[in-house]
Order: structure tokens, then sequence, then C-alpha cells
């Protein structure tokens, strides 16, 4: 087994959560008890476990990314989200937190943006940064913010 993040998330809605994230990660749940889903998706390293309820927030959490090893893998997974009829927000060739990357995003019914990204090159120097090339067909989201969607 190889090794994954894992992140235990309360949600308001497990039935509405587990939907969303069956949609997004592209496989159900490996286990499911009263009140809770756990998810361990073969294409992130992500070990995913929701529980209906419970305490307020100990903190607050601005987004969570899904690095993967090629731009084709986001293409991939961006197609296979849309398909599953999820809004997304597409990021080609921005550049955002010293890197340009290619990447897009989506929202869980709580509010949690995930984006799932490939890190193309790190940004030395920002004001003398290449044109990155965009993919034929795709464009730039407009009004883009840094490491948000």
């Amino acid at each position: 087994m190889s090794a994954k993040v894992h992140m235990h998330m309360h949600v308001s809605d497990l039935a509405k959560s587990r939907e969303f994230y069956e949609k997004f990660l592209g496989e159900g749940p490996v286990k499911v008890k009263t009140g809770y889903a756990k998810f361990l998706p073969a294409w992130a390293p992500v070990n995913l476990a929701l529980s209906h309820g419970g305490a307020a927030a100990r903190g607050t959490v601005d987004h969570v990314g899904i690095q993967v090893e090629s731009v084709e893998t986001v293409m991939a997974q961006l197609a296979r989200v849309k398909a599953a009829g999820l809004p997304v927000t597409e990021e080609m060739g921005v550049n955002c937190c010293h890197a340009n990357q290619d990447k897009f995003w989506v929202t869980d019914p709580d509010g949690v943006e995930w984006e799932v990204y490939h890190l193309n090159y790190d940004l030395e120097d920002e004001t003398q940064a290449p044109v990155a090339k965009v993919p034929k067909g795709l464009q730039l989201a407009k009004n883009t913010s840094c490491c948000s969607s």
C-alpha cells in the first residue's frame, strides 16, 4: 500500500457529500457505516473519511489539492469529473503559488474547494516567467486568483 494523506471531515449532509465525492473521486466508498463513509481512490493519494455532523471546525482549510504526475492525468480526471456532472473551474497554464500549473477546481456541498493539478515548472522570478502554452481548445479561467477558485 502506498502512502496516503488521511483527511477526516465533518459534513452537514452525508448523503449529499457521499454523492459528490463518488462523482469527484470516481468511485464509491470502501467503508460505509451509520453516519460515516471512507474513500480510498486509486488515482489519488488520499484516505478521506466523512462523518455526519460533529463538533464545529477547529481550524480553517483554505482548499485541498491533489498533485498528479502529468497534464494528461489532469485532463483525464477533468473529463471524468465533467462527465459525472460536477461543475468545474478550469485553469490551464496559470501562474499560482510561485509555479506554473494546469488544474481544475470543484467545490463540495459544504464549500470545501478541491484542486487537481500538475506543477509544470517553478517560477524563480514571476516578473520574468515564460508565458505558458495553453493546450489547443482550452482557455485560461477569467478572474482567477492564486491558490483558490
